[in-house]
């Protein structure tokens, strides 16, 4: 099954009006070394402003990997881009969480990377854990890095982070190589990305790109992922809007290149639409689900795996709008052919992580996952012989025939409730934010997962601890600038 919203001919003036954007428009690049790179490339360089012809991006594309995989320390446990396998992460970060025992939001700790990542290690559906946690107790630089510590000790998956900076990239770099065992196995089995996050319309960060030349002794892989917003940061049109966004990526991919030659590189077409009359981004509304699938046939027209942003609700707890709108969004970006959908487990749009909510929506990947499967035609599937012995007025559930196939025919749910009425009612009468919030609990009581081999824990430490005097300065810099 394959889901597309875009012509051949669609596409062409997609990409043709990307390049005149970046020809003629341009980038603004705040990065000296980058900038001189690009012109020597071939770019027109004007102060920040750097116009990209068409013969570098298509160079660029050329020469960016198109494959790679990411592991978790568990190398068994990996997620796997362009090469047909779907993977699902729940979000690097966010300010405020939804605390357990209140239900209302609070500030974000380093506990709580550690408990989100004791979760999702529970939960088999995602292929990456992320921190769910931006720590309000430390600076972004220090707390990424410490972070990234606390999920090490509660997951054995592949890691979602916030590289914020050259100096904290520096850092996660080096306990990367802590976790492998040397650099070499490290450049191999590469633990996490850096994300590379354009600001629309057509601006880079300096800090972001800055951050490359740190993970580029890794090589590791580099998602490129603008947020442009229709009618707030980029045009009022949806086709407006993928037209920039997809120039925003070209441009992300070109740096990539000049940083690290041949460095793979994910798609990460993740814009979405602005509300007008709240003045809110929608996260999930028709149009999120129009342009993912869109987005999603412009990186595979390239040949490089992609990232879009399905499965994720405006809802602020899991409920029926949840459901519908985290449902219908991510079966449309599982059916485009995706790679990776996130970030799952934001309570509305950026409002706090809640990991109720990431319970439901794993629920929901099962229900998809299976949907995507398809029907199987191989064997005996067809089932005419046991038809033929069974015949008219009879019945299947004592056949042989049928004990044999039903549990990988039928999708059997963990937490959707299929009891008749007086079972349900009996049981509690629980609603779906009830039932998660009790699965969460005991996966939180009854998970555990393997532990960090006490010498890494020890190295982890002692790079923190080495690490810690710098990141604090650059955080309290960073406040200070603000």
């Amino acid at each position: 099954m394959q889901l597309n919203v875009l012509t051949d001919s669609q596409i062409t003036r997609l990409h043709e009006g990307s390049l005149h954007l970046l020809g003629k428009v341009g980038i603004q690049l705040p990065h000296d070394e980058v900038r001189k790179r690009l012109e020597g490339a071939g770019a027109s360089v004007e102060g920040e402003l750097v116009r990209i012809p068409e013969a570098v991006v298509m160079e660029s594309l050329e020469q960016a990997g198109k494959s790679f995989t990411i592991y978790g320390r568990d190398r068994q446990r990996k997620a796997a881009f362009g090469q047909g396998q779907r993977n699902y992460n729940s979000i690097s970060g966010e300010a405020l969480w939804i605390d357990d025992e209140t239900g209302q939001r609070r500030y974000a700790s380093v506990k709580d990377a550690g408990t989100a990542a004791r979760l999702a290690d529970a939960l088999p559906h995602l292929t990456i854990a992320g921190a769910m946690s931006d720590p309000h107790e430390l600076s972004p630089e220090y707390g990424a890095a410490a972070c990234m510590a606390e999920m090490l000790r509660n997951t054995t998956k592949p890691l979602g982070l916030w590289f914020h900076n050259r100096a904290v990239a520096n850092t996660m770099v080096e306990i990367m190589i802590a976790v492998a065992g040397s650099e070499e196995e490290a450049k191999t089995y590469p633990l996490a990305y850096p994300f590379l996050e354009p600001i629309s319309p057509l601006r880079f960060p300096y800090e972001g790109v800055d951050a490359l030349f740190a993970t580029s002794r890794l090589e590791l892989p580099v998602p490129i992922g603008p947020m442009a917003q229709t009618g707030l940061s980029a045009p009022g049109t949806l086709a407006g809007t993928l037209a920039q966004e997809n120039a925003e990526i070209l441009a992300g991919v070109c740096i990539t290149q000049l940083i690290t030659p041949g460095v793979a590189v994910c798609y990460g077409g993740i814009p979405h639409a602005f509300d007008m009359r709240t003045t809110q981004m929608i996260f999930a509304g028709p149009e999120q689900a129009l342009m993912a699938v869109a987005m999603t046939q412009m990186g595979k027209h390239y040949g490089l795996p992609v990232y879009i942003n399905v499965g994720l609700t405006d809802s602020k707890t899991p409920d029926a709008q949840a459901g519908m709108e985290a449902g219908i969004t991510l079966t449309c970006g599982a059916l485009a052919g995706a790679d990776i959908f996130g970030h799952l487990g934001i309570c509305g749009v950026d409002q706090a992580s809640s990991l109720d909510m990431l319970v439901m929506q794993h629920e929901l990947i099962g229900y998809v996952e299976r949907l995507v499967h398809g029907i199987d035609f191989d064997g005996d599937a067809l089932g005419l012989e046991v038809i033929e012995e069974v015949g008219p007025r009879g019945g299947f559930m004592d056949q042989e025939h049928t004990a044999m196939h039903f549990r990988k025919e039928l999708w059997f749910p963990e937490l959707l409730d299929r009891q008749f009425y007086d079972a349900w009612l009996n049981g509690g009468a629980k609603t779906m934010a009830q039932r998660c919030r009790e699965e969460k609990e005991r996966l939180l009581r009854e998970h555990r997962p393997e532990p960090l081999p006490e010498e890494v824990d020890r190295e982890i430490k002692r790079l923190l601890a080495s690490a810690r005097k710098e990141l604090e300065t650059r955080g309290s810099s960073w406040r200070a600038s603000e």
